[in-house]
Formats: C-alpha cells, structure tokens, sequence
C-alpha cells in the first residue's frame, strides 16, 4: 500500500477571494503532493510499510533517527486535516454542544478567538495552530512547531490552521494577523470540529 494525495474537499478555486487558487494549487499540489511522495520512498521496505499515517507518527514521534520518517507523516495528515478545517461557507460561530463546550471552558467564544489568534500568531517559524481536546476532557488552544501534531501527545485535534508562509503567503504577504483573521471569520469550518467533538466524547463514553 502507498500514501495517495488526497483530494480537496472542495474545489481549488472555492475559497476565493480568501485563500485563492494559486495558493492552493501550489499548497496542495506542490507542497502536499511532495510529502506523500517522500514518504513512499522513505518507508518502503521498512517496518513501516503498510501501516497508516497515525501509526507512523506515533512510532516516530520524538525519534531523532526517524525524523524525516515523522516529518513526512505527520505533514500529510496534517494537511489533510487543515483542508477539512476550511469551508467555502466557513467562518461564523459554532452551534450546540460544541458552543457551549466552548464557553464553559474559554469563559466565551471571543475569548477562544483572541487565544487562537494569540497561538497562530505567536507560532515562531513554521508550525500550526490548533483547537484539541485534552484526555482531561477540557478543550485547549495549543500551537505546535513544524510537523508536530497534538494527535502524538493524546489530544484529540479537533480543528486547526497551518501557519506556515506557503499556507498564505501569496494572498497576504508577510500579513499573518490577516491571513488568521480570515481564517476565522470566512473559513473555518465548524461543522467539521463539532463533528470531531462528538465523535470524541462518543468514544470517550464508551
């Protein structure tokens, strides 16, 4: 079995004007695209062939010797979840258990926003911002350097943003407060981080 580039969920031009389709064609056509490749080559005949990304990266978390093996994983199912993070409809506020989720853990959803904005644009470098659920079961913002996904230190991702300069460069410049702004108000997709919620305190319950 070899990694495949997943398909967008929505078409390449369906964020316009925010995220045009210049951007994504060259993130995830280029950039996506060159992890999936690298990884194939990386894992074939190793212990690794066959298995799936989450098993990778948690094999390879944390493991000098396996970084290009985890850095390789971790983009693609990183990526793969920021796409799903966006919608062409996105932005707004979330609705039913996750709010209130939200606002009992935050104290209000504009005080989520200023933490996310705060992490996305704190974020030295490369990296991401993300939404997760704690195995406390409380709801964080937390912000991870390059590759690194929550996903490897037991949180539940439940929503993130990519930060790094080819993610926006090309509609905002060096503008990274605009790019999160945006992000926030017209892409992010909350139905699938409420989707993600439920699934988690489903499993959570059982």
């Amino acid at each position: 079995m070899t990694f495949q580039l997943p398909q967008l969920p929505y078409e390449q031009d369906a964020l316009e004007p925010h995220i045009s389709k210049e951007t994504l064609g060259f993130h995830h056509g280029k950039h996506h695209n060159a992890y999936v490749t690298n990884l194939n080559g990386l894992v074939e005949g190793t212990e690794f062939e066959g298995q799936s990304l989450e098993a990778i990266m948690q094999a390879t978390a944390g493991k000098a010797d396996k970084a290009g093996v985890f850095n390789n994983a971790a983009q693609i199912w990183n990526h793969t979840f920021y796409w799903h993070s966006m919608s062409p409809n996105g932005g707004g506020q979330p609705t039913g258990a996750l709010a209130d989720k939200i606002k009992a853990d935050f104290g209000s959803f504009d005080a989520f926003v200023e933490e996310f904005k705060k992490a996305g644009a704190t974020q030295f470098g490369s990296g991401w911002a993300w939404l997760v659920l704690n195995k406390d079961g409380k709801l964080e913002v937390t912000k991870t350097l390059n590759a690194e996904c929550p996903l490897t230190d037991g949180k539940t991702p439940l929503l993130t943003m990519d930060v790094w300069e080819h993610a926006y460069y090309l509609d905002f410049q060096n503008r990274r407060p605009d790019y999160i702004a945006t992000f926030l108000s017209s892409l992010v997709n909350w139905q699938f981080a409420a989707a993600n919620y439920s699934a988690a305190t489903a499993k959570a319950a059982e």
